[in-house]
């Protein structure tokens, strides 16, 4: 197999175990000391696989039924760029965002950088202004 078609299969099987919260499969897929990068929300960096697990635990505390799939998907040599589509129930708080009951269907941008078969650094921005309306939780200047 092509290293592209190999790190587009480590990306298909990184989104199945974050879909099924497979944290095994996780540590598999992702190296121990992996970076992601995102300044959307003016959130910390995640500087470790298990700082990325414990994300993940969180969004699905707010989003129980929370479901990812790749929409595109195109790979250059080290670098795998995804479209991603998240849709999920806000059934837990957001931040300061208490639970809306609404579903948020947002897509999003990640470029990964892999190593020997391990995801080891990720970019990943999204528009959430677009997700706070789609939650009821800001309504814009009319």
């Amino acid at each position: 197999m092509e290293l592209k078609d190999r790190n587009k299969s480590v990306l298909y099987e990184f989104v199945e175990a974050v879909n099924t919260q497979n944290w095994e499969k996780i540590d598999e897929l992702v190296a121990d000391d992996f970076i992601r990068h995102s300044y959307a929300a003016g959130e910390p960096k995640i500087a470790s696989r298990e700082q990325l697990k414990q994300f993940l635990r969180r969004e699905f505390e707010t989003f129980p039924d929370a479901q990812e799939t790749i929409e595109d998907i195109v790979c250059e040599e080290d670098k795998v760029a995804v479209r991603h589509r998240l849709r999920g129930t806000q059934l837990g708080a957001m931040g300061s965002f208490p639970a809306s009951g609404k579903v948020l269907c947002a897509d999003y941008i990640a470029i990964y950088r892999l190593k020997k078969g391990k995801i080891i650094e990720a970019w990943a921005e999204w528009d959430n202004l677009h997700g706070l309306v789609q939650l009821g939780h800001y309504t814009s200047p009319a």
